[in-house]
Formats: C-alpha cells, sequence, structure tokens
C-alpha cells in the first residue's frame, strides 16, 4: 500500500453526539471513508496520521436517501463508515487542531 493510497483513504470523522458517546465508552472513533477502502487500508491509515496503534475496525456501508428536488426524484451518493478501536493508552484528539 503506497503512501498516497493511504491519505486518500480517510476522508473525515463523523462528529455527532452517538459517535462522542461511543469514543468515551471503547475507545472507538468514527470516520467517513472512501467506498472502495478495505479494513487493512483504514486501519493502516489511522495509524500513520494519528501516530495510534488500531486494535480493531469495523465498516458499515450506507445507503444514500431517495430525495425529490422539485419535480425531479433524485438520490444521495452512497458512503461508507469505520468504526476503528485503538489499542489501550491511545487516543485521538479531534479539538487539539482547533
Amino acid at each position: 500500500m503506497n503512501n498516497e493510497r493511504l491519505m486518500k483513504v480517510l476522508l473525515s470523522p463523523v462528529v455527532s453526539e452517538k459517535s462522542s458517546i461511543i469514543a468515551d465508552a471503547n475507545r472507538q472513533y468514527t470516520f467517513r471513508v472512501t467506498t472502495d477502502a478495505t479494513k487493512r487500508e483504514i486501519a493502516k491509515a489511522v495509524e500513520k496520521l494519528f501516530e495510534v496503534e488500531v486494535e480493531q475496525v469495523q465498516v458499515v456501508n450506507c445507503k444514500g436517501k431517495q430525495k425529490r428536488f422539485g419535480q425531479v426524484n433524485g438520490k444521495r451518493s452512497d458512503w461508507k463508515k469505520a468504526y476503528v478501536r485503538l489499542k489501550p493508552g491511545s487516543d485521538i484528539d479531534f479539538a487539539a487542531g482547533a
């Protein structure tokens, strides 16, 4: 796996009330990832970007919602979400950069 590919796998962290509760309870962080990313790529990308050790990765394929745009029926794009559990002693602080 080349570094250029790893830098494009993670699109953004998912910051919500649910993801905050999961992070506090289980050391599990949520990321929006590319739809063709594998668990191994996601783990390597998180380890490289945040300098932490990954214990487990779980992936969810989220279906895009059906929406109407005026008289035209449309559909939002499908996307992929990854739950990344870190080993004890590792931590990611998203608020540190702000």
